[in-house]
């Protein structure tokens, strides 16, 4: 009697072992968005310069449907860094990527 219960027990924790990578599954979604070409940037008067700032230029930033534009403002100047403005760039498939601003050195 004792020999079949521990037989029992067994096949019950071996089938619970079966089951239980597949209780623990994952679905993986992935989405690709493609993002065309952004417009020419657009012309803007830069204010006159003020002590301790750089002036960042406006952008096209992408806003999940479309290209928005993003005015140009004043930056607080780091001490030995030069900023970079945001830019875009082709990919190595042809899509369109952002590069942020930055500060350089």
């Amino acid at each position: 009697m004792k020999i079949k219960s521990m037989l029992c027990v067994s096949a019950l924790a071996l089938s619970a072992g079966f089951m239980l990578p597949m209780s623990q599954a994952q679905a993986q979604a992935y989405v690709n968005v493609r993002i065309g070409q952004p417009p020419p940037p657009r012309y803007e008067v830069v204010p006159a310069p003020r002590r301790g700032f750089v002036w960042a230029p406006g952008y096209w930033r992408w806003n999940g449907r479309r290209h928005d534009w993003v005015g140009g403002s004043w930056v607080r100047a780091r001490p030995g860094y030069r900023y970079v403005a945001p830019t875009w760039v082709r990919g190595p498939r042809g899509d369109w990527q952002m590069k942020p601003s930055r500060w350089a050195r």
